[in-house]
């Protein structure tokens, strides 16, 4: 038997032999004929007296008014009331499949990617791969651009379908503009523009201090119209050229440093950039090609520098960190480590107004700052371990029930708890199969 106080919210008294778990749905039905959906929440009981669960009654839109009762009847639910509640508005925004009943696919909600997303799962879980899932929905059924900076060379791949797709998928997919930038030459070199920088972040780069190097950061600030179109080449000659002894010790720093022996440098080319000025429909930064963590942060800071420079444009973009505990850790090491990770601090507290989204990947909460992670609004949580990963989870995400939180101890590979304003509904879920072809793969084990 089910009731309810307020109309909104029931408990459910089922017998000893019942089976009842959380992120499962029921049917009741009142004693006046309403016919409602509820949400399974919390389990408790499972003893000689029976089960208990309590949960939320669903709003589907229907004229049935949120009554008290005292004595309706619970029964299994049907998969197709569940379909109408978590499917979608675009079935091929689906996701996965309801674990708990596998014949209901679990769709994206378009409209509520304009949201931060924290997207965390151990080693092994099957984080990226259900990552490149969600990318390639949203990439195919959405016209949100999406940036991905690729630690790991992961999506390096995301415009190449795999063998047996779909044709229609397949061309679908070769339609849309998505553009893999990596370290290198030709068209597709991933560099960006020294001179186009912020003072903070050139002086991040040179590991400036303003008041413990204020000649060389005062010369600095002083010489960049100076270096306007000047070649990478040539920057340190022009700094000795009109920069008197601060310019003197702010090219041997340059050189010092090394700065002009890296890949990263656009040397009047196509920058990122500019690339993501375009607005493809997918930009994949590939850092992970990079030779130095340094190269690394330094694209990274350049495009998101670039993006915040323009945000009155308010032109939407998702901006998907992959290994997200390496560009913003709780304490990054070295001035432009923590000039990257204060960047994204600022995206996550205000960008969200300015159509920068963030979609931040890691393997537990407590790799990335807990200030960006505080401002997701979408979760994805896939197999975690640790109970201590799972109490900040909880802790961080009041909107995650705990009972449902608790099990992804227990999923298998590829299966996930997606919860937010990006679903309809809290869901396990197990992910759909990719499309496009992985770039990183896990390495075998040599056998006889």
């Amino acid at each position: 038997m089910a009731s309810s106080s307020d109309g909104r919210s029931f408990l459910v008294r089922a017998s000893a032999g019942a089976a009842m778990t959380p992120g499962e749905y029921v049917r009741i039905i009142r004693r006046d004929g309403a016919d409602l959906l509820g949400f399974v929440e919390e389990v408790t009981g499972h003893d000689s007296s029976g089960v208990s669960a309590a949960g939320s009654l669903i709003d589907d839109g229907s004229a049935v008014e949120p009554t008290p009762f005292l004595d309706a009847t619970a029964v299994p639910s049907s998969p197709d009331s569940v379909v109408q509640v978590v499917s979608g508005p675009d079935r091929e925004l689906e996701l996965g499949r309801l674990v708990s009943m596998p014949s209901v696919g679990v769709g994206l909600v378009a409209r509520r990617l304009n949201r931060h997303t924290f997207w965390c799962g151990q080693s092994g879980s099957g984080k990226t791969y259900a990552l490149g899932v969600a990318l390639e929905r949203i990439i195919l059924r959405t016209r949100l651009p999406v940036v991905v900076f690729d630690p790991n060379s992961d999506f390096v791949k995301l415009d190449t379908a795999r063998d047996g797709v779909d044709p229609a998928v397949g061309d679908a997919l070769s339609e849309r503009d998505v553009r893999v930038l990596r370290p290198g030459t030709g068209p597709d070199a991933l560099r960006v523009r020294f001179v186009d920088m912020s003072p903070r972040a050139k002086a991040a780069i040179l590991r400036l201090d303003p008041v413990l190097n204020r000649g060389e950061y005062h010369a600095l600030l002083r010489l960049a119209p100076a270096l306007q179109g000047v070649d990478a080449m040539d920057i340190p000659a022009r700094m000795r050229e009109v920069g008197g002894l601060d310019g003197e010790a702010l090219a041997q720093r340059v050189e010092n440093l090394g700065l002009l022996e890296w890949q990263t440098w656009a040397y009047g080319h196509e920058a990122a950039t500019d690339v993501i000025a375009n607005r493809p429909a997918a930009t994949v930064l590939d850092l992970g090609a990079f030779h130095s963590g340094d190269e690394q942060l330094v694209v990274a800071l350049a495009v998101l520098e670039d993006l915040w420079a323009r945000r009155e444009e308010r032109r939407p973009v998702l901006l998907v960190i992959d290994e997200a505990h390496n560009l913003c850790p709780p304490e990054p090491e070295g001035p432009l480590g923590v000039a990257v990770r204060d960047r994204i601090i600022q995206i996550a507290a205000e960008g969200r107004k300015f159509g920068l989204w963030l979609l931040l990947s890691t393997q537990r909460p407590s790799k990335v700052h807990r200030g960006i992670v505080s401002q997701c609004d979408n979760v994805t949580v896939m197999r975690m371990n640790s109970p201590g990963d799972l109490a900040e989870l909880a802790d961080l995400f009041g909107f995650i029930p705990r009972a449902m939180l608790a099990q992804s101890a227990r999923f298998r590979q590829g299966e996930a708890l997606v919860a937010g304003g990006f679903v309809a509904m809290p869901s396990i879920v197990r992910v759909r199969d990719r499309i496009t072809l992985e770039g990183g793969i896990d390495v075998r084990v040599p056998m006889p």
